[in-house]
């Protein structure tokens, strides 16, 4: 009887914190990688090597907003896009980072 409730207390624990994770994704501009930018909505391929490029030539983005200097980021996709992205590290406050 414990056997049976440790295992389903260990599975209950290891769903709540995948979902928890996999709700939490947010995607850093100043370290993805091309493939990691695409996963966020409204950025394809060619948007993606863009932020890369742009962040290669000028350095760390200051916020979300500064993607409006890439190439093809308009207002529409920055919104679309904005919750999925942050400019913070890890253990700083990601909500005051984002768009």
């Amino acid at each position: 009887m414990k056997l049976r409730q440790m295992l389903l207390s260990l599975f209950v624990a290891m769903f709540m914190a995948g979902g928890l994770a996999w709700a939490g994704d947010v995607v850093n501009i100043n370290s993805a990688t091309a493939k990691e930018l695409q996963k966020v909505d409204g950025i394809g391929a060619k948007t993606a090597a863009r932020i890369v490029v742009y962040r290669d030539e000028h350095g760390a983005f200051k916020s979300v907003d500064e993607l409006l200097k890439v190439k093809g980021i308009g207002k529409k996709k920055l919104e679309k896009a904005g919750d999925e992205l942050t400019v913070s590290d890890e253990g700083k406050d990601k909500e005051s980072d984002k768009h």
